[in-house]
């Protein structure tokens, strides 16, 4: 049986939709970013659970990605 975490199918969704929702006025994953590389002045511990939550789907497809080039 194959892994939940390691469906391609399930990954790609789940980055595009849980890592990009909401999608407007801009994902929010992205707008957590940039307040990180901003200095992430003024974060609480939601906004830090907000980047690890909309975070997870990335790093689960950055490493599949990982995998299947070694």
């Amino acid at each position: 049986m194959k892994s939940i975490l390691n469906d391609w199918r399930l990954i790609i969704v789940a980055c595009l939709t849980l890592g990009l929702a909401p999608f407007f006025p801009e994902p929010h994953i992205w707008g957590k970013i940039k307040w990180i590389v901003g200095g992430a002045v003024g974060m609480q511990p939601m906004d830090w659970f907000d980047v690890v939550l909309h975070g997870f789907p990335w790093v689960l497809l950055i490493r599949k990605i990982g995998l299947g080039i070694i």
